[in-house]
């Protein structure tokens, strides 16, 4: 239909439109999270005293439903813009990964923040490629491994982390919002 080289134009294209449209989400994002902000703390106060029995059950179904559709790749917006904590385990094992001694990796990395854990001494990451790809992602930290978290377990527990992700993850965003719909808003 298309030829070999009208397939390639074409898969340019469609590539070249999930990135402007990833883009257009991404300066969405923080007003829409910000817009949702009081009808979310609202409910999660609700959550975390009253959650249903099966809620680990429905977050894990949310999560994996709306990881099939979204691709971290397209975005890495959490890669962009904020830095996991790195736990002693995660920088020995990066280190060696890296071929480096864990305080040589710590001093071209790391800073210690407020709350005295290591973080990244500046974002984006200095990992992320320019093609959204993690070059440590085999040996990446447990915060990035897990993140959103939209599928931990007693998930109520974390709900200031979660107001936080929905305005940095666009998959996070959506899963809350399924979460409310599903679970009900009052």
């Amino acid at each position: 239909m298309y030829g070999k080289n009208g397939l390639f134009k074409y898969f340019l294209l469609s590539f070249g439109q999930i990135f402007k449209r990833m883009d257009q989400i991404l300066r969405e994002l923080p007003k829409k999270a910000k817009d949702k902000q009081n009808e979310n703390k609202k409910f999660f106060t609700k959550l975390k005293k009253r959650p249903p029995k099966n809620l680990d059950y429905i977050m894990q179904e949310l999560h994996e439903e709306e990881f099939e559709r979204t691709d971290c790749l397209d975005c890495a917006n959490c890669c962009k813009t904020t830095g996991p904590l790195f736990t002693r385990a995660d920088i020995e094992r990066i280190a060696k990964f890296l071929r480096q001694k864990p305080q040589a990796f710590i001093e071209a990395y790391l800073r210690i923040d407020e709350d005295n854990d290591y973080v990244l001494q500046q974002v984006p990451c200095s990992f992320l490629g320019a093609d959204n790809y993690c070059s440590i992602y085999d040996v990446r930290p447990k915060a990035c491994r897990e993140f959103p978290h939209t599928d931990r377990k007693k998930f109520q527990q974390i709900s200031n982390l979660t107001l936080k992700n929905v305005a940095i993850c666009p998959a996070a965003f959506n899963i809350v919002e399924k979460m409310k719909k599903s679970i009900g808003n009052g």
